[in-house]
C-alpha cells in the first residue's frame, strides 16, 4: 500500500471517530501508556499543545538525569482518534522530523493547507525519552482539533485609508482556511476619539468603509475575526487588534471655505486689536507722554553746587557764564506829545521828498 493511501485511510478512520467538543491542552494528569517494556529513564512531564492561528507545536520539560552527562533525544508519534496505529512525526508526513529531537518542542506548523496534519481532525500525539538503549513510557498530549481549539489572533496587516468623513480599512485574515470547510467573519469597533464605542455588523471581506464620519476629526478603531465552520455550524471568535487611529479628511471646497474663514477671522482679529491699541493711546495720551517723556536734567552748575554747598550759587553762575552768552543790545524809547508827534512826522515825510536831499549821479 503506497503512503498517499496510508494517509487517506488514517484520516477516514479519524472522520468517523470525530469528538464533539473541544478540550484543554494542557495536559493536568500524565496518561502514561501500557507496555510490557521496561522503562529505564523518566518520562517527559508538562506536554503542552500550543495552537494560535496557523501555529501547531507540542512542548515539554526536559528529563534530567543526575548520573549520566550524556544527551537525552525525543520521539514524538502521532495518530487520528480512531486509529489504533501510531506514526512518526517525520518529514514524510509532516514536513517536519521529530524523531529524534534534542530540545524539548516539536513545531509541526504547516507552510500550506496542503501539508502536516488536516486542521479539521482529531489528532493525538505522545512523547517519549530516549538515551542509547534506554527509553522511557509514552507519555500522553491531549487530543485537539485545530479549528475547534486554536486561539484565534486579530487581522493583520491593517491599512487605513482617509476619506472625506470616512475610513477605508483593508486588511488580512489570520491565517489561510479552505473555503469549502471554514471562512471568516470580521468586524470592526470604532469611535471618534473620546467618545462612544459603536460596532460595525459582521462582514466577510477584507476591507470595508467607515461612513457617515466627521470631517477632520480623530477616530479610532479595533478589528476582530471569527472563525465559522461552516458544517459544524460552529464559530470560534477571535482577539481584538491594537487600537489604530486615524483622521478624516474634507473636499477642496470644503478647505477653500476654511482657508477664506481662518483669512477673515485673522484680518478682523487684527483689526480689533489695532483698533483697541488706539482708543488706549488717544485715552490715556497723558499718561503715555508721561511714560516716554526723558526726565529732566539739573544744569551742571547746579550739579556742582549739589555736590559742594560751600560754593556760592550765584559766582559759580557768573564764573561760567561766558561775555558772549551775557551779550546785550540797548533800545532807547523817546517819548513826545501827540501834536508834536504829528509836526515831526510832517517834516520827516517832507525831507524825504525834497529833491536836494536825493542822491546825485556821476558826481560833481
Amino acid at each position: 500500500m503506497s503512503q498517499n493511501e496510508q494517509r487517506k485511510n488514517r484520516i477516514q478512520g479519524s472522520r468517523k471517530g470525530r469528538l464533539c467538543g473541544p478540550q484543554s491542552l494542557l495536559l493536568g494528569r500524565l496518561n502514561v501508556a501500557p507496555s510490557d517494556t521496561p522503562f529505564q529513564l523518566p518520562a517527559p512531564r508538562n506536554l503542552k499543545v500550543h495552537l494560535y492561528n496557523a501555529q501547531q507545536a507540542l512542548s515539554w520539560e526536559p528529563v534530567s538525569l543526575n548520573n549520566d552527562t550524556r544527551l537525552v533525544v525525543y520521539q514524538v508519534q502521532y495518530k487520528y482518534s480512531t486509529s489504533s496505529t501510531w506514526y512518526d512525526v517525520n518529514r514524510k508526513d509532516s514536513r517536519v522530523d521529530c524523531t529524534n529531537l534534542t530540545g524539548t518542542e516539536c513545531n509541526f506548523t504547516a507552510n500550506s493547507l496542503s501539508e502536516g496534519f488536516p486542521r479539521h481532525f482529531n489528532i493525538t500525539l505522545r512523547l517519549r525519552a530516549k538515551l542509547g538503549d534506554l527509553v522511557s513510557a509514552w507519555v500522553k498530549a491531549p487530543w485537539f482539533e485545530h479549528y475547534r481549539n486554536a486561539t484565534i489572533g486579530p487581522p493583520e496587516d491593517i491599512w487605513v485609508t482617509p476619506e472625506e468623513g470616512s475610513l477605508i480599512i483593508s486588511f488580512s485574515s489570520p491565517f489561510d482556511v479552505p473555503a469549502s470547510v471554514a471562512f471568516f467573519w470580521y468586524y470592526v469597533y470604532y469611535w471618534e476619539k473620546g467618545g462612544s464605542k459603536q460596532v460595525t455588523h459582521r462582514f466577510r471581506s477584507n476591507f470595508i468603509t467607515l461612513n457617515d464620519l466627521k470631517p477632520l476629526r480623530v477616530y479610532c478603531f479595533q478589528l476582530k475575526a471569527e472563525l465559522f465552520l461552516a458544517k459544524e455550524n460552529i464559530s470560534r471568535p477571535g482577539h481584538l487588534s491594537n487600537i489604530s487611529c486615524s483622521e478624516t479628511t474634507v473636499d477642496a471646497s470644503t478647505k477653500l471655505q476654511q482657508v477664506i474663514l481662518i483669512s477673515m477671522g485673522t484680518f478682523l482679529l487684527l483689526s480689533v486689536l489695532v483698533g483697541a491699541c488706539l482708543f488706549l493711546v488717544l485715552k490715556y495720551r497723558g499718561l503715555v507722554k508721561y511714560w516716554f517723556h526723558s526726565a529732566p536734567s539739573i544744569p551742571s552748575q547746579i550739579e556742582e553746587y549739589l555736590k559742594d554747598p560751600a560754593q556760592p550759587i550765584l559766582d559759580a553762575l557768573d564764573k561760567d557764564s561766558s561775555p558772549k552768552d551775557d551779550a546785550w543790545d540797548s533800545v532807547s524809547i523817546v517819548s513826545f506829545p501827540e501834536n508834536k508827534q504829528e509836526d515831526i512826522l510832517q517834516n520827516t515825510l517832507n525831507q524825504s521828498t525834497d529833491p536836494s536831499h536825493q542822491p546825485v549821479e556821476g558826481g560833481p
